[in-house]
């Protein structure tokens, strides 16, 4: 037999072990690229380049396929929400797509001008290194109104922005300064600083929901590509390897807003383990308590179902199911089992003369009466307006004649006392019937209690008839 036994909480000291563990597993997962920057920095070979024009290209339509898909996601999420981080987050992921498309469309160009090839690759990491770190300024901000997250306006303006960065891209790499350092480093660096900004803003705010843990991840990643940009030179490892570790800070940022596309289309509202945790206790508890109250309300109605509502005695549709599982036990046990048929005594007289109200009192009373002069485990139903039946399990002819006597003497000497009136007196007629002797049928056993109940009524009333 299975028993239910509380668990054990687990100790603090443990909680805080793990808890301190699953911390240094998300430094570690975040801080992962510096390990192969680090060791390309001390152990490439600077003159070894992959410079592959068709690839580079392949590989730039595929991000920029991506991007859009994601950004049509998180423009989804944002329109559903209204959440201001989903509008920077859309904003800042077209931003990069519609400067980076042109990265990927000047790869020929490299040879020719290297400065408008490779600058709009800062340049579309900077613009949305500060759009996601607008954003998570923006972050918990109540949601944008319909009206604003369906204006077209605004979209069209951001559109147009984007495409002024890329003329200012395109001017600056044929003037006499793209060349310089510091234009150059300027954009990667920017790019850096904000991701960088982005992490130390969650860290102060204490922001730790699952999304927004992929989100702090994924700048993190972010800042280390451009770092690696920084320390790299075009087509050598450590330029493709910051393609990698910007793609995949991209692939897990864009992880996130699919969850959040999927869930509630919200990165404020998905829930910590903990959270979910507590919310399921909650549910459950609710849930128990929901039960609970079924359960008793299913008392209830099986009350109802099988009680007569004026007297709280069984009715006569629970009797007959009581009575005939009492009968399949005698069969089974060969124990004895009797029935009593009994009948008011000129009920109709007491209705006519004193009204139904105190009829139903009197009937109430006889109830309660019948109660206190039978055995703990026998039972009494109304069958009928003053008919009354009682089944008195393991009781023999002679024993269910010595308890109808005792019943029918107690009522004769009662006085039933009604509010407000004179007390009422009442008589009953009693048949006596024991399964097997006087029939071993649920009707036989009925009707030869009906039949010895009129006996008693036709002999005089107020008497009991066993035989």
């Amino acid at each position: 037999m299975s028993t239910n036994r509380a668990v054990p909480e687990p100790p603090n000291a443990l909680r805080l072990v793990t808890q301190a563990y699953m911390s240094l597993l998300l430094i570690a997962f975040a801080l992962m690229p510096a390990q192969f920057i680090a060791y390309l920095y001390f152990q490439q070979d600077p003159t070894l380049k992959f410079e592959n024009h068709p690839f580079h290209e392949f590989a730039i339509a595929l991000a920029t396929l991506e991007g859009l898909f994601v950004t049509y996601v998180t423009w989804r999420c944002y329109w559903s929400s209204g959440e201001p981080l989903l509008r920077w987050l859309t904003l800042g992921f077209l931003g990069f797509v519609l400067i980076y498309l042109l990265h990927g469309a000047f790869t020929r160009m490299a040879h020719r001008n290297i400065w408008l090839f490779l600058l709009y690759g800062p340049a579309s990491r900077l613009a949305m290194s500060i759009l996601l770190f607008v954003g998570l300024l923006s972050y918990n901000q109540p949601s944008d109104e319909v009206e604003k997250r369906s204006d077209a306006r605004t979209r069209l303006t951001w559109t147009g922005l984007f495409l002024t960065v890329d003329i200012a891209v395109a001017l600056i790499a044929y003037s006499p300064y793209a060349g310089h350092p510091a234009v150059r480093l300027s954009m990667e660096g920017g790019a850096l600083v904000f991701s960088a900004l982005n992490v130390a803003v969650m860290l102060m705010r204490g922001i730790h929901s699952p999304l927004m843990l992929v989100f702090g991840i994924s700048v993190a990643w972010f800042a280390l590509s451009s770092l690696a940009f920084i320390l790299a030179a075009p087509w050598n490892h450590m330029w493709w390897l910051a393609h990698a570790i910007f793609a995949g800070g991209f692939l897990l940022l864009s992880y996130g807003v699919v969850q959040a596309f999927r869930t509630t289309q919200s990165f404020s509202t998905i829930y910590s383990q903990e959270e979910m945790m507590a919310r399921l206790a909650d549910s459950m508890a609710d849930t128990q308590r929901a039960l609970q109250q079924v359960q008793v309300s299913n008392q209830r109605l099986e009350r109802l179902v099988a009680t007569d509502p004026l007297t709280g005695a069984g009715n006569r549709r629970h009797f007959l199911d009581h009575i005939g599982a009492e009968i399949a036990r005698a069969k089974r046990t060969g124990a004895p089992l009797s029935l009593l048929s009994l009948d008011l005594d000129h009920f109709k007289d007491i209705n006519d003369s004193r009204g139904h109200s105190v009829g139903d009192e009197v009937l109430r009373a006889f109830v309660r009466k019948c109660l206190e002069a039978i055995r703990p485990y026998d039972s009494v139903a109304r069958v009928g307006g003053e008919e009354f039946m009682v089944l008195l399990p393991a009781a023999t002819l002679d024993t269910a004649y010595a308890v109808a006597e005792r019943l029918r003497s107690t009522i004769e000497g009662t006085a039933f006392d009604v509010e407000a009136q004179p007390s009422v007196g009442v008589t009953i007629s009693v048949g006596v019937s024991e399964f097997g002797r006087d029939g071993d049928t649920l009707d036989g056993l009925l009707n030869v209690a009906d039949q010895r109940l009129y006996r008693a009524k036709h002999e005089g009333r107020n008497r009991v008839i066993a035989a």
